[in-house]
């Protein structure tokens, strides 16, 4: 595996990260919400590394062919993004001036985002099919390394725009806790609507 050939796949995961979904909804909230967004955006970058462990060691391929372990997987994703959607629209978050961070709300938040992300059946097949695609046969790499490197590159990818978009919105909304208010609602409404859609399409397909 050479430069020339992670360039493309640089390319198109960065692309994909800047289309809004879970993990674009839980970055705002914790921007608009918590001190600090590093506790939320490290969930979300662990969880995709499990999903890199996971492809690199073949589990991934195991559950697809496992009908009843996907459906368990794609359920349980689904209803925690529909749990902590609700959630946001119950409970907006909004600006707020924080003099510290208690340890277990760090961990509560980062365990919040590994699931958003680790527990995405969406992400596991786009990791799936994706990443095997830009594997390069026979250049000395072992296939299991040249996925765990795709996937490194894919997180590094998610850590740049997901900080971005966590401080933006901190930095836009801090002062405007009307509007602050309607976007966490938003992205609370949007992870209602995709934990529902990957219901419907489990479930009812």
């Amino acid at each position: 595996m050479t430069i020339g050939s992670i360039a493309p796949f640089w390319a198109v995961s960065f692309l994909l990260v800047l289309v809004p979904g879970a993990d674009w909804a839980y970055a705002i909230a914790a921007g608009l919400r918590d001190r600090t967004i590093l506790p939320a955006v490290g969930g979300l970058l662990a969880g995709y590394l499990v999903l890199t462990a996971a492809v690199a060691g073949g589990v991934a391929a195991l559950l697809t062919r496992s009908p009843v372990a996907l459906t368990v997987l794609t359920v349980a994703g689904a209803v925690y993004l529909i749990w902590l959607g609700m959630s946001a629209v119950a409970r907006p978050s909004t600006p707020q001036t924080a003099t510290g961070d208690a340890p277990g709300s760090w961990v509560r938040r980062a365990t919040k985002g590994a699931g958003i992300s680790g527990l995405n059946p969406k992400a596991l097949l786009l990791f799936l099919a994706l990443l095997p695609q830009f594997v390069t046969g026979g250049a000395g790499w072992p296939f299991a390394a040249q996925i765990a490197l795709l996937g490194l590159v894919h997180t590094a990818n998610c850590a740049v725009v997901y900080t971005g978009v966590g401080a933006t919105a901190r930095r836009v909304l801090r002062a405007r806790p009307a509007i602050a208010r309607a976007v966490t609602r938003c992205s609370g409404a949007a992870m209602i609507v995709i934990g529902a859609l990957l219901l419907a399409e489990r479930l009812f397909a």
